[in-house]
């Protein structure tokens, strides 16, 4: 039996990311554990509405999601500490522009996606942006042999909401696809 406990989302863990965003013409940072994928080239990015960031997110509609992996993990736990509204946090991270949606991308990032926005969801408190991947980037100790990217060297850190903690990945399991084919019906 099963006990009833609310409403609360259950689909934590996420990756945990730092969203990158230029306002008033420095970028800003801000740490991102509510984000999710919406098709094989749109992701959403779910942010408190009152953040700094979402200012120019609004303006130049263009956005970037940068990967945290443990080595990235002070800074990037320093840009969801404080709000730009009080403290400048374009000196956070080394980071340049991305040439095609000029959003701000951190450098140390394993991985970054250079996002423009197409929409913005609103509900209460919370401005969810709808956003086309433009570009991805990767270092090359993150890659596989064949380009794609290797989770197991990546590393990258997960966000728990319901406890506030940040988890490393594990090991891998299995292949996709491949439990259901000796199970029988």
């Amino acid at each position: 039996m099963k006990k009833h406990i609310g409403n609360g989302i259950a689909l934590y863990p996420t990756p945990l990311v730092v969203v990158g965003a230029m306002v008033n013409g420095k970028p800003n940072w801000t740490l991102v554990g509510h984000l999710g994928i919406i098709g094989h080239d749109h992701v959403m990015v779910s942010m408190v509405a009152a953040h700094y960031s979402n200012q120019g997110i609004r303006e130049s509609k263009a956005l970037s999601i940068n990967i945290v992996d443990e080595a990235l993990l002070p800074r990037a736990d320093r840009s969801g500490c404080v709000s730009g509204n009080q403290e400048d946090k374009s000196g956070l991270f080394v980071w340049h522009s991305d040439e095609t949606t000029g959003a701000p991308m951190v450098d140390d990032a394993p991985v970054t996606m250079a996002c423009q926005v197409e929409d913005i969801y609103q509900t209460p408190n919370f401005e969810s942006f709808i956003c086309t991947i433009a570009a991805t980037y990767a270092e090359e100790r993150v890659l596989t042999a064949d380009g794609k990217l290797d989770y197991r060297a990546l590393k990258p850190v997960l966000f728990e909401m319901p406890t506030y903690e940040y988890l490393g990945t594990g090991e891998v399991l299995g292949k996709c696809m491949s439990y259901g084919k000796t199970e029988q019906a």
